[in-house]
């Protein structure tokens, strides 16, 4: 499989690294491109918790405008981290570390921060919200679309959304990006 020609270059290069990694969990295109939209307004530090090959920080980084701004992301698979590392490994922006995403944490506050709702630990607003500047924007990846509230997933309520949608820290909202999954976007008032 390889990726559409219409793709940035990185994102191409990022697919191509997949590929012949074995890798096939990473960032939607749909998503990508949010999340190149949304890097286009940032200045600062912005991170991903959970690299993969890299998929996910190449859309953030063809979203770049802004020379002061840096992307730093963590993957605790070593082998990944090191796949991810060679398709940034001349950038200045980006970081990879081969790391758990919690190493993160002194890094911060990061003006926007994208981690997947499967990501090992707690990604709740209680445990993530130091770690976003005022204003800054955290997206939440991979969620079953929910039209009822309380959201609903698989017969049982999405408590992890569900705070989300209701902490007085963010202003939130879950967007469809494609059929079958939806992205959350917290803004830290």
């Amino acid at each position: 499989m390889s990726a559409p020609p219409e793709l940035p270059e990185i994102v191409t290069r990022a697919f191509d690294v997949s590929r012949r990694a074995g890798y096939v969990s990473f960032c939607r295109n749909e998503t990508g491109r949010l999340l190149a939209a949304l890097a286009a307004t940032r200045d600062g530090t912005m991170a991903e918790f959970g690299t993969g090959c890299g998929v996910g920080t190449a859309w953030l980084r063809s979203g770049v405008r802004r020379d002061s701004a840096q992307i730093v992301t963590a993957e605790l698979d070593e082998g990944l981290a090191q796949a991810a590392g060679e398709i940034f490994a001349a950038d200045q922006q980006v970081e990879v570390l081969a790391a758990d995403w919690s190493t993160l944490r002194d890094r911060g506050p990061f003006s926007l921060l994208f981690l997947d709702a499967e990501t090992p630990g707690e990604v709740s607003p209680d445990q993530l919200a130091d770690l976003v500047e005022e204003g800054g924007i955290v997206v939440v990846d991979d969620l079953t679309p929910s039209d009822v509230w309380p959201p609903l997933v698989h017969g049982r309520v999405d408590s992890l959304r569900e705070r989300w949608l209701v902490d007085e820290r963010f202003t939130a909202v879950e967007v469809m990006v494609a059929t079958g999954t939806s992205v959350l976007i917290a803004t830290k008032r």
